[in-house]
């Protein structure tokens, strides 16, 4: 990857967009600094620690959620809206058409997105401050600021939005302007500054305390095992030959060929973990929105928390990393439609009969990677967790920070940009060759 970048900055046009990234990376992190009046940075701090879900939002968005900074939401309900739009792409046959309709439909899509993003950022927005009513600050309207709260909440939700349409614009024109996905790197961008924040924290620990160094050391080690097992997952893929036959049409012969069907192992990537957060932490949200102290109260911190003394958790949370693995995979592989434009072109699998022999052993293969895909997924989320407790301590800022979803996204998004720069760095030498 640093020999990708070092070529990369030979080339002007190349070096233009990385900076023109960079630019605009800076401005969205300046944002996550820019405190919103009518909020107790302290007070949300404390009330994002005890929920799973916000705490990973908050990891994704740098640490501007747990801050109530101006960009608090950043690319969330992006996120969420372009799940649901996937979604309703597949439940919705008119939205199906649409997808399929090459550019124009995708443009459609896109501003469809952007209209629900703005329309959960609202409810997010709304709901996050209906659960930590003791977040707002009323101070800002002096002594009788109490009875003005209705117009915090106003002005606070305003702003949210505003801020999430912001980070929303940034990361398209990161897409069209720059390299790589720009809320992909909005998001990597986010987790890197989180991680860089616990380790400082750390490294002041050990400042005051030597013996926290071999803490800090074993947590390193744990990092690279998991990060190295991470990449050799994300990287892993099934090849399915497939041979075309040769065909004479006209004067010409075509086909002959060999070539081979790739199935990555983990080709969902970082979604079924986030859907199965979001369903386990669900419960969690709801009790805190309509009865934050009682009985109600205490059994979700029981059964539905990651500090609970229960398996629930933990098997809940591993039983949806392994349904949403596999909902997301019927998704992005049909072994109907492969089997079909494989017969058309005039291919086969050697040893397999074209048609439906050739869509069952599809579907087989599949169906097993899928299962050590999910498997994998579901440790890698459980696990960890539980090492990090170990090595750093429970209340450890640095097992909050490296957590596995971060890992997984991190990993996924490097691995693209390194791609799309040597896309660009070839793109450039053809142009060069052709003039």
């Amino acid at each position: 990857m640093f020999e990708t970048l070092k070529n990369a900055f030979k080339i002007k046009e190349v070096r233009k967009k990385i900076f023109f990234t960079v630019l605009l990376i800076l401005v969205y992190r300046v944002g996550c600094f820019i405190p919103v009046p009518g909020i107790d940075s302290s007070a949300f701090k404390s009330a994002i620690e005890g929920n799973t879900f916000l705490g990973i939002m908050n990891t994704i968005g740098g640490g501007s959620l747990s801050n109530g900074t101006l960009l608090a939401m950043g690319i969330a309900p992006y996120i969420n809206a372009s799940i649901i739009m996937q979604l309703l792409s597949i439940a919705i046959p008119a939205l199906e058409r649409l997808s399929k309709q090459g550019e124009d439909g995708k443009k459609k899509i896109a501003q469809y997105t952007r209209y629900l993003t703005m329309v959960l950022a609202i409810v997010q927005a709304v709901g996050i401050l209906l659960s930590f009513s003791n977040v707002v600050d009323t101070t800002m309207f002096g002594k009788d600021g109490e009875g003005l709260v209705w117009l915090v909440y106003i002005f606070v939700i305003i702003i949210y939005t505003a801020g999430t349409a912001f980070t929303m614009w940034l990361g398209e024109r990161i897409t069209e302007n720059g390299i790589g996905n720009g809320m992909s790197l909005i998001i990597f961008v986010g987790i890197l500054s989180t991680a860089g924040q616990a380790i400082l924290q750390q490294i002041q620990a050990i400042i005051n305390d030597i013996n926290q160094i071999w803490s800090l050391v074993g947590f390193i080690i744990a990092i690279v095992l998991i990060f190295t097992l991470i990449v050799f997952v994300d990287l892993a893929e099934r090849k399915i030959p497939v041979q075309y036959a040769k065909q004479i049409k006209g004067r010409k012969m075509y086909g002959g060929q060999s070539t081979h069907i790739p199935i990555k192992v983990n080709a969902s990537g970082v979604m079924p973990l986030i859907f199965a957060f979001a369903i386990v932490s669900f419960p969690g949200l709801i009790i805190n929105l309509f009865w934050p102290t009682g009985n109600a109260a205490i059994g979700v911190q029981t059964w539905f928390s990651a500090v609970s003394p229960y398996p629930f958790y933990i098997l809940a949370l591993g039983l949806l990393i392994v349904f949403f693995a596999y909902f997301y995979a019927q998704i992005q592989f049909n072994p109907d439609d492969i089997s079909k434009n494989i017969q058309q072109y005039g291919g086969f699998i050697p040893g397999i009969r074209p048609g439906k022999p050739t869509s069952d052993y599809l579907r087989k293969i599949s169906n097993r990677i899928t299962l050590f895909g999910a498997l994998f997924l579901a440790l890698i989320a459980i696990v960890p967790t539980y090492i990090f407790a170990l090595v750093t301590g429970a209340n450890s800022g640095l097992m909050n920070a490296f957590s596995a979803t971060g890992m997984l996204i991190v990993v996924s998004v490097a691995l693209e940009f390194d791609k799309q720069l040597e896309s660009q760095i070839m793109m450039r030498h053809y142009k060069g060759f052709m003039k």
